[in-house]
């Protein structure tokens, strides 16, 4: 619990640092909003010009899009320390991190909070609340907690990435930019349905990087569809599972990564 409460004081001594500049904090808020809106506008033209892919219209992609980029929000915001960890090895200041008595996980959690994802957030939401009024959802009490259950799970899946990306720093001392291709990367194929790519980089995204079991298959569920994969009715319900699986996973090979650690002495 002292770790715990240790976090939430870094929390909150980061949050009040961000609204010492609140026109700062406030215009970068407004930039994430208006750059995934123009991420938005980009699918809207493909479905303009396209009409449906593969029998998905575009209101039921934009149920996708809502739900990854709101998840992928929350993600940035809590998991900015270790996006940026190979800072704290290059300069060597994570041997102090060390020297705490506290988790060092919460301890580089606690390192840095960005408030400004709020703006993706916040698109995510309108797109998301969109979708959801103009397919008429016949929402019942399962959904509401499916898609609950999904976003959060979708939150630790690209957490799990982000912490195995800053892992790779303890033998790489630089963060690896490869990883960003499976973070941004991966919510960049998440915005549409995983059915419409080939078979190959479909197992990819459920056996490798299980981005189709935080976002495709509860989807699909919660829009009331037939899978056009033809995966067991049962799998959209345990699916999101995976996203915290995955996590748990990922703080395993982070602690192989401290064992290690060699200090740069800088």
């Amino acid at each position: 619990m002292n770790n715990v409460k240790l976090y939430f004081r870094y929390l909150s001594m980061s949050i009040q640092s961000q609204l010492q500049y609140r026109v700062s904090f406030i215009m970068m808020s407004i930039g994430h909003f208006v750059i995934t809106f123009i991420d938005f506008l980009g699918l809207w033209v493909l479905f303009e010009r396209f009409g449906s892919l593969q029998g998905f219209t575009f209101a039921e992609a934009a149920l996708f899009y809502g739900m990854v980029h709101i998840a992928f929000s929350v993600t940035e915001a809590w998991t900015r320390g270790f996006d940026t960890f190979s800072r704290l090895v290059q300069s060597g200041d994570f041997d102090r991190i060390l020297l705490r008595p506290r988790n060092t996980v919460l301890q580089v959690l606690g390192h840095d909070f960005q408030m400004m994802r709020i703006g993706r957030f916040a698109q995510g939401l309108i797109v998301l609340l969109w979708a959801a009024y103009v397919l008429d959802i016949q929402w019942t009490l399962g959904k509401v907690f499916l898609l609950f259950f999904s976003i959060i799970g979708g939150n630790f899946l690209f957490s799990a990435l982000i912490v195995l990306q800053a892992t790779l720093s303890f033998w790489s001392i630089q963060s690896l930019e490869i990883v960003n291709s499976f973070t941004y990367g991966g919510v960049e194929a998440a915005q549409y349905p995983l059915s419409i790519y080939k078979s190959w980089f479909r197992k990819i995204f459920l056996f490798v990087i299980p981005l189709g079991c935080i976002n495709y298959f509860p989807a699909i569920a919660i829009l009331g569809k037939a899978d056009p994969l033809q995966y067991p009715s049962w799998v959209p319900w345990i699916s999101p599972f995976i996203g915290f699986i995955f996590f748990v996973m990922a703080l395993q090979v982070w602690k192989v990564g401290i064992k290690h650690y060699q200090s740069t002495g800088s």
